[in-house]
C-alpha cells in the first residue's frame, strides 16, 4: 500500500511539480516558477501503475471464479455491496468509538444483497460517492482535509474490495483512522476565541477523551485473557464467535476440573452460541468435547444440534476443523464418543454438493483409527486425493494406509505422485519415510 499513500501525497499536495531554482525571480510566478516531475511519474507508473495492471490481470481470473468464494457466505457481488456499508460504517467507529461497535468480533453482521436489502447499502454507496468528489473539491483549498480523505479509502481498496477476506475487522481501519483524524482534527483545533472557535476546541477535547478513555478500558480487558474473552462477549451478545470464545477462556480456565469454580460457568456462552443464527458447530464441539474430557454425560441436544447444523448448510473452515478436533480426540483416547453419533455427523457433513477434501479425510481417519474399518478408511481417503490431488498429506497418508495393507504396487504410485509434488526438496522427508517402509524388492 505504501506507493499508493505516496501518491496520494504527491498529487495531492505536491501535484507532481518542482520548483526550479533557476527561474525565480522577484517577477515570476509561482506557477511560472515550477514544472512537472517526470522521474516521479515515471516512478509511480513503474511503482504502482504497472503492478497494479499486472496484479489485477493475474487476480481477476482466480476472484471471478466461484470456487474462490466457496468457503464464504458471501459471493463477490454481495461482497462488494456489503462493504460499502462497511466502510463508512468504519468512520463512525473512529470518530465516535462506541463499545459495543469495536467489538472484535463481527460475525454477526448483516450481508448485503441487494442496493435496498438492507436500504443503507445506497445511503453508503452515496456517502463513498460525496467523499471521493470532496477529495477532488478540496484538493485545492483544503488539501490535508482532501489527503486524510483520499488515505482513509485509499487505505480500504485493498482490504474492502474483490479479494475474498473475511468482510469486517477492526485492525484494517488503523492506518485510515489516521487519514480522518487527518481530514477533521485541522478543522476543530483552530485559534481563536469566538463562540465558534470555542465549540470547535470543545469538540476535539471531548473526542481525545473520548478515545482515551475507551482506549484505557479496552487495553485493561486486553490485559488479561479472560477478562478480555467476557469484556468482547459483553460487547457483542449476538455473535457466535464472541460468546464461544468466552466459553472457551472457561474451559481453559477450568482445566478440565469439575470441582473448578469456572466449570459451570462453561455452558450458558456455549448453549447461546449454539443457539444463534449461522453458528458453525464449534460450541457445540466444545460442549461435547469439554464433557467427554470429563467423562461426564453428553447431552442429546448437542448431538441433535451440531448434525442438524451440518445438514443444514455446507460445512465451512469452522466445521471442518470441529470434526478435526472431535476425530483426534477420539483417536488418542481423550474421549469415549459415540460411534453412531459421529458417523451421523459425518454423513450430514458429506451430503453436500462439492464436499470439501478435508471432510473425507477426517472421516477416514476416523473410520480407520477409531471404527477400525480399514476398507471405509481406505475408500474414503482416496476420494480426498481424487478430489485434491495437488495435496501432498493425502497422497501420504493414502500410501501408509496401501502399505498397511500390503498394497505395494499401489504405494508406490502415490510414492511416484508425491515425487511429482516434490517442489524444491520439500517431500524429501516423507517420501525417504515411505520408502523405508516398502519391502526390498
Amino acid at each position: 500500500m505504501l506507493p499508493l499513500y505516496a501518491f496520494l501525497i504527491e498529487w495531492i499536495m505536491f501535484r507532481f511539480r518542482t520548483t526550479d531554482p533557476g527561474q525565480t525571480s522577484a517577477t515570476s510566478s509561482a506557477s511560472d516558477a515550477s514544472k512537472t516531475e517526470w522521474k516521479v511519474v515515471a516512478f509511480f507508473v513503474v511503482s504502482l501503475a504497472i503492478p497494479l495492471i499486472a496484479g489485477l490481470i493475474w487476480l481477476l481470473p482466480k476472484v471471478m471464479s466461484p470456487e474462490a468464494w466457496a468457503t464464504r457466505d458471501f459471493t463477490l457481488q454481495t461482497r462488494l455491496l456489503s462493504e460499502m456499508r462497511i466502510v463508512v460504517g468504519y468512520i463512525a467507529w473512529s470518530l465516535l468509538a462506541l463499545p459495543h461497535w469495536l467489538s472484535f468480533y463481527h460475525d454477526d453482521y448483516r450481508i448485503s444483497t441487494g442496493w435496498l436489502h438492507p436500504w443503507s447499502t445506497l445511503a453508503s454507496a452515496l456517502i463513498l460517492l460525496l467523499l471521493v468528489i470532496s477529495v477532488f473539491k478540496l484538493r485545492q483549498r483544503r488539501p490535508l482535509v482532501a489527503l486524510g480523505i483520499a488515505l482513509f479509502l485509499g487505505c480500504h481498496l485493498l482490504t474492502a474490495t474483490i479479494i475474498p477476506l473475511e468482510l469486517i475487522y477492526e485492525h484494517r481501519n488503523y492506518f485510515a483512522s489516521f487519514g480522518l483524524l487527518l481530514a477533521i482534527m485541522p478543522l476543530l483545533v483552530v485559534p481563536g476565541r469566538s463562540w465558534m472557535a470555542r465549540t470547535r476546541q470543545g469538540s476535539a477535547l471531548l473526542a481525545i477523551l473520548t478515545w482515551t478513555a475507551l482506549t484505557a478500558a479496552t487495553a485493561y480487558a486486553w490485559g488479561n485473557p479472560l477478562r478480555l474473552a467476557e469484556e468482547l462477549a459483553a460487547r457483542a451478545p449476538h455473535s457466535p464467535r464472541a460468546q464461544y470464545e468466552l466459553g472457551r477462556s472457561y474451559i481453559i480456565a477450568s482445566g478440565y476440573d469439575p470441582a473448578s469454580p469456572y466449570t459451570p460457568m462453561v455452558y450458558p456462552p456455549l448453549e447461546r452460541a449454539a443457539r444463534l443464527p449461522d453458528s458453525s458447530i464449534l460450541p457445540q464441539q466444545a460442549l461435547i468435547f469439554f464433557n467427554a474430557r470429563m467423562h461426564r454425560p453428553i447431552k442429546d441436544v448437542w448431538w441433535d444440534s451440531l448434525i442438524a447444523s451440518l445438514k443444514r448448510r455446507k460445512p465451512g473452515v469452522q466445521d471442518e476443523s470441529s470434526l478435526a478436533a472431535l476425530v483426534q480426540c477420539a483417536r488418542t483416547g481423550l474421549c469415549i464418543l459415540p460411534e453412531a453419533r459421529m458417523q451421523a455427523a459425518f454423513k450430514a457433513a458429506i451430503s453436500h454438493p462439492d464436499t470439501d477434501a478435508r471432510i473425507w479425510s477426517y472421516y477416514s481417519d476416523y473410520a480407520w483409527n477409531v471404527m477400525g474399518d480399514h476398507s471405509l478408511g481406505l475408500s474414503l481417503i482416496q476420494r480426498a486425493v481424487s478430489d485434491a490431488p495437488d495435496e501432498p498429506a493425502y497422497h501420504i497418508t493414502l500410501a501408509r494406509m496401501l502399505i498397511a495393507n500390503g498394497e505395494f504396487e499401489q504405494a508406490r504410485k502415490q510414492i511416484a505422485a508425491l515425487e511429482r509434488l516434490n517442489i524444491g526438496g520439500r517431500l524429501e522427508g516423507s517420501i525417504r519415510n515411505l520408502r523405508g517402509q516398502m519391502p526390498a524388492s
